[in-house]
């Protein structure tokens, strides 16, 4: 059985120390702000803090975002195909970016020139934490020792099940996404509207309700939690957080008094995802019975 090398993007918004220890490969997507400065999104934030990221987006200014060019793949990929080892890419959603495109790309280039290597895309439809908590999924049947294309059937098996439950504090920024109109971003603010929001299963993030009030958007997603969640007990869930740390403990011991979760990891909404989101966004994820 080859060895093989699982790779993803920095959208998967694992913490860096975590990445570092499962020993993955993150290819970094890249952030612009005002169409002046440029930072690589490495896990570990080392060209831009979080905390100075959000503050640029708190004082107003404009963040565009860009996927790994299929160039920057091939580099990230090439050096373990020469040294005799298979490569497992879990890209971001497809539909939310081109990174995954950009990868699969990549490997049917460099298929060619190593034809005794495997090299597998998999789609992960999955954003922020939700990818990464795939990646950790799948890191840790890569650790039983089983095959590459056994941890690609299981991600595949697996992605339908990843449920993504997330809410904003500030609806401007979605609609500076195209994600709902100026009206509903000014009359939604006005009221204190907070928008429910899930990736469903084609990958995209779509509206499900709206609430009123911060804390009962944080209350509405530890239900959905509920609702959907199989054998807790087994589970590690993630949340991840627009640079708002205190409301994701909450959110956090919410679980815990009502649901007996094996752990839980929390850790920032990166650049990429938090340029479109803005400060405030808080995202849980976890294995359910569908999305």
């Amino acid at each position: 059985m080859s060895e093989f090398v699982l790779m993803t993007d920095s959208s998967c918004d694992l913490p860096g120390d975590l990445s570092a220890l499962m020993g993955i490969s993150v290819v970094p997507l890249s952030v612009t702000v005002d169409d002046k400065d440029t930072y690589k999104n490495y896990l570990d934030h080392r060209e831009i803090p979080i905390h100075d990221f959000y503050n640029l987006m708190r004082a107003g200014k404009l963040a565009v975002t860009a996927a790994p060019s299929v160039g920057d793949f091939t580099a990230a990929m090439e050096p373990a195909l020469q040294a005799g080892k298979d490569v497992l890419f879990l890209g971001f959603s497809s539909a939310l970016s081109a990174s995954y495109q950009n990868g699969a790309i990549a490997m049917n280039d460099l298929r060619e020139k190593y034809p005794d290597r495997k090299l597998i895309a998999v789609d992960t439809l999955c954003a922020s934490l939700g990818q990464g908590l795939l990646v950790y999924l799948a890191w840790q049947e890569q650790k039983k020792g089983r095959s590459i294309d056994e941890v690609a059937a299981f991600a595949e098996e697996t992605r339908p099940h990843l449920c993504h439950w997330f809410t904003v504090n500030d609806l401007n920024h979605l609609h500076r996404g195209g994600r709902v109109s100026k009206t509903t971003a000014i009359i939604g603010t006005a009221l204190q509207m907070k928008p429910l929001m899930h990736c469903d299963a084609e990958g995209r993030l779509t509206k499900i309700t709206a609430v009123r009030g911060r804390k009962t958007s944080l209350i509405a997603m530890k239900d959905k939690l509920k609702e959907t969640i199989v054998h807790p007990e087994d589970q590690t869930i993630f949340i991840s957080h627009g640079d708002c740390l205190d409301e994701a403990q909450y959110l956090a011991d919410l679980i815990r008094k009502e649901v007996p979760v094996k752990d839980v990891i929390i850790n920032h909404v990166g650049p990429v995802i938090g340029a479109h989101t803005g400060p405030g966004v808080m995202a849980l994820f976890h294995v359910g019975t569908q999305r």
